[in-house]
């Protein structure tokens, strides 16, 4: 740590006091690492003080689960940060379902303040470059690279051993559309429905923030057209939360019901103005029909992307080939740029749409496993790990454990995994929460032998989820890998190599504790440590009782 007059050197610089740059600066802060967060407003979380536009969150609050187990209790709580066992929740500062954004932002600025993160506020970074070798005040590292250094608006100079970007979506993505500049960004757009009377209007995009800006309008608006190449697609079809949620969908009512909406599945090849109103080319996608179509608005509702353009020419990162997100590794590290980390909505690179990354109850994981990879790479710390006996019975017990109460699994469905290592020389280690690619990358973590604990939903998803004709029933358990739900997976590998899977069946309640659910998994485990298993009625046999549960089942 070294401050000079105007030069700040930290061994990490951190980008972004939102949500994701907080929890990454609890853990440094935890461990008493020299870190800094660098934000450009006067408080952490402003980002929510201005977004979504229309101030409700799409992210769940969900007060009464029947459970007092805080970490069982983060499966529905999306908003919250990972903190103490005591830590104020996000639920001290909302009561409501789908909260105000306003909350929000208080939330991640207490966060940060009751926890004492250092947080250099009003400093805006303008610019980033890499550190010639021998800069003054910046050794090389213990990770092998010169650093970064960083120039803010007000002139001041900060040096990073390694740097975080999580500074989230901060660009709206302008759609190449000749004229789009005719067209109101979300950003700027009227929030106010009574501005948009008897007005005819375009809306550009088919995502949350088109749909919410929809529904803020049917009452006033005299029609509304949403258009954008790909269909619709729904959050309770594909699982992914950022995809069109129920709460944002009525508009769907009204086109269907012919009341003067529609929703089109079109390219939109120029705009113009005539006179007083704008001209729309659409170019449908499911026909050859060209037609020019009139409104006297045109919004732009297409997301937003991140913007690269502080970093200097010669550390430019390279990027996905959709221009939105940056390209990174299974450590969220810059492909072209070491040191280079990124946190937060960016993360979503690694599991772009399949998973919950993209939003604070996915990437508050993600921050807690970058510390870990940190931690590991700068220092040599191996991950955290319970040791555990090498037996079916144990294995089995510590795996149903975690599967009935972690968040992170559940949360992070198929991207994070348990692993539990076999030592040949004896004995078994529990390790949480882990990236499955990234484990899998690492020998030091899968070992010669080891079984790695997911969360995932069936690969076979049904065509339409709310009908259950076809669905595995809970006796059915040589079906498991038929589950379309969520339900627990375990693989089996030697070496890195996959050796064999098992499927837990699904369960309605999402609670893995009966007979269907236990034997086949300890016969699973013994099976591939060689040693046969008797059975258990249920998990209380290995593991003292747990609460009651409902007896429905899926079937």
């Amino acid at each position: 740590m070294s401050d000079d007059g105007n030069l700040v050197v930290r061994d990490y610089v951190i980008i972004g006091g939102g949500p994701a740059g907080v929890q990454l600066g609890y853990y440094l802060q935890q461990a008493q690492r020299d870190y800094v967060i660098v934000e450009a407003e006067s408080s952490c979380g402003a980002f929510f003080r201005r977004h979504p536009r229309h101030r409700k969150l799409l992210s769940v609050n969900k007060l009464y689960t029947g459970c007092s187990d805080r970490e069982r209790q983060l499966r529905w709580d999306w908003n919250s940060l990972l903190g103490p066992e005591d830590d104020v929740p996000f639920s001290a500062y909302s009561r409501e379902y789908f909260p105000d954004a306003g909350s929000l932002a208080r939330y991640i600025d207490d966060f940060a303040r009751r926890h004492a993160l250092r947080v250099l506020f009003q400093t805006r970074i303008v610019s980033i470059s890499r550190l010639s070798h021998g800069s003054a005040g910046q050794g090389k590292g213990e990770h092998g690279h010169e650093g970064y250094e960083l120039t803010a608006q007000d002139g001041k100079r900060i040096r990073a051993r390694r740097l975080i970007i999580a500074s989230g979506f901060t660009q709206p993505h302008i759609p190449t559309v000749d004229g789009i500049e005719l067209s109101e960004p979300y950003t700027e757009m009227s929030t106010e429905p009574s501005d948009y009377i008897d007005q005819r209007v375009l809306i550009l995009g088919k995502g949350n923030s088109a749909f919410e800006t929809a529904d803020s309008l049917v009452s006033t608006a005299r029609s509304i057209h949403l258009v954008s190449p790909q269909p619709v697609e729904f959050a309770w079809r594909s699982h992914f939360v950022g995809h069109l949620r129920a709460v944002n969908n009525n508009l769907l009512d009204t086109y269907q019901l012919k009341i003067q909406n529609a929703v089109l599945d079109a390219h939109v090849d120029h705009i113009r103005r005539e006179g007083s109103a704008y001209v729309a080319r659409m170019r449908y996608v499911h026909n050859t029909e060209v037609e020019d179509l009139t409104y006297d608005r045109v919004l732009n509702c297409t997301g937003f992307r991140f913007d690269p353009s502080f970093f200097e020419a010669d550390c430019w990162p390279e990027m996905r080939s959709c221009g939105r997100l940056p390209s990174m590794s299974a450590s969220w590290e810059s492909t072209n740029l070491t040191g280079v980390h990124f946190a937060g909505t960016l993360t979503q690179a690694r599991d772009y749409k399949r998973t919950s990354s993209a939003f604070i109850h996915g990437f508050r994981y993600n921050s807690k496993a970058l510390f870990h990879m940190l931690e590991k790479q700068d220092r040599g710390i191996a991950w955290p790990g319970q040791p555990v006996e090498p037996t079916a019975d144990a294995l089995s017990r510590a795996m149903l454990e975690r599967i009935n109460t972690s968040s992170a699994l559940w949360q992070q469905f198929g991207f994070f995994c348990d692993v539990v290592q076999i030592h040949r020389e004896g004995g078994a280690t529990y390790l949480q929460e882990l990236p499955l690619e990234y484990a899998l990358e690492h020998p030091e973590i899968y070992g010669s032998e080891c079984f790695a604990v997911t969360l995932e939903y069936g690969k076979n998803k049904l065509t339409d989820p709310f009908n259950q004709a076809g669905r595995v029933v809970r006796t059915d358990v040589g079906h498991a890998d038929d589950s379309a739900f969520l339900h627990p997976v375990v693989r089996h590998y030697r070496a890195g190599e996959l050796k064999a899977t098992h499927h837990v069946i699904e369960d309605l309640a999402s609670e893995w504790i009966e007979p269907e659910h236990v034997n086949p998994l300890r016969a699973f485990v013994g099976e591939q440590l060689g040693v046969a298993i008797p059975l258990v009625s249920d998990i209380r046999e290995l593991h003292g009782a747990r609460r009651g549960r409902a007896k429905s089942k899926v079937g």
